[in-house]
């Protein structure tokens, strides 16, 4: 069979995923209920990433990837083995799963950070129990916002990804790819169904999440910091950009009375550049720099007027 450009691409990219992509089911804390979503394989020891709502408060389930077949339309699935939750992390909704004495066949993941606005993407997950399934459309939007919550904790999710590609209850969890199969967002909402279907999100795979994971991997949660100042994005004045090097950063407007950012001589009017080595160029770049790091310092490189400055900083625990 002849297929045209866009059906190649899609099919290659099913091929790809549809081994790496489980249909999972958990049991719920009363008798009889049951629920689901999807997983996506992410490291040949058996570990799987899925969204944290998908697994809350359980410890286990069981997990299905689907047969060999399944890109030639094959319903048969492998036989689901179960899983043990390794860690949760409500306020990035990612979760990391293992599943006991199975091999797995791991997805390559991308960098979200690449996606551009009309990109084709592939939707593949378990969306209302029909294992195996794929959608395709394309990054609708990029850096929108979703709210988390963890208890009394409400912490908004940035550079979600929303397309256009069919998502569906079920689909939570399951992989958003770009045209090379590579994993570049888990999928984790479909907003307003009652308004019309279309507009879907997914967690970005980046630096940031990549830390989240290895997070949840090591030691099943998440340290946060804190600074201990608020701000907002703004364009260096020309001077300054010149001296730099760069164009953005993070203007600081307010500093906590007794924080770290106070302690370590941050001002209202710098221009946050970079924390140690990253840039960073948005409030929410600042926050996932200091998302699953280890205890210690870090370096905040300043623009203060049109001069540069460096100051050390010591984040303290979120949580204590």
């Amino acid at each position: 069979m002849v297929l045209d450009a866009y059906s190649r691409v899609v099919s290659e990219v099913a091929a790809s995923l549809l081994g790496s992509v489980a249909s999972i089911s958990v049991a719920g804390r009363r008798p009889g209920d049951t629920g689901g979503g999807s997983a996506v394989a992410w490291r040949d020891d058996g570990l799987l990433v899925t969204s944290a709502h998908v697994v809350a408060g359980v410890a286990g389930g069981g997990a299905a990837f689907a047969g060999p077949d399944a890109a030639s339309g094959g319903d048969g699935v492998e036989a689901e083995v179960p899983f043990a939750v390794v860690g949760t992390d409500p306020l990035s909704d990612l979760a990391v799963l293992r599943t006991a004495d199975a091999p797995v066949r791991p997805a390559t993941f991308g960098d979200a950070d690449d996606l551009v606005i009309g990109q084709l993407v592939v939707a593949v997950g378990n969306p209302l129990g029909y294992g195996g399934s794929v959608s395709a459309g394309v990054v609708s939007g990029l850096r929108r916002s979703i709210a988390t919550r963890e208890g009394r904790t409400t912490r908004l999710v940035e550079d979600v990804i929303q397309t256009d590609a069919a998502l569906h209850p079920g689909n939570s969890g399951g992989a958003l790819a770009d045209a090379e199969a590579r994993v570049v967002g888990i999928s984790t909402a479909l907003v307003g169904s009652s308004l019309g279907q279309g507009l879907g999100l997914a967690v970005p795979i980046t630096t940031t999440t990549r830390r989240v994971l290895d997070a949840l991997a090591r030691d099943g949660r998440v340290e946060r910091w804190f600074l201990g100042l608020e701000g907002a994005g703004r364009r260096l004045r020309p001077r300054a950009a010149e001296q730099t090097g760069r164009r953005e950063g993070v203007e600081v407007q307010r500093v906590v009375p007794g924080s770290p950012a106070e302690r370590a001589g941050l001002r209202v009017g710098d221009v946050v550049l970079a924390l140690d080595a990253d840039p960073v160029r948005r409030p929410g770049q600042l926050q996932g720099l200091l998302t699953g790091r280890s205890a210690g310092p870090v370096l905040l490189g300043v623009v203060r007027g049109d001069r540069r400055v460096e100051l050390s900083v010591q984040p303290e625990r979120l949580g204590g």
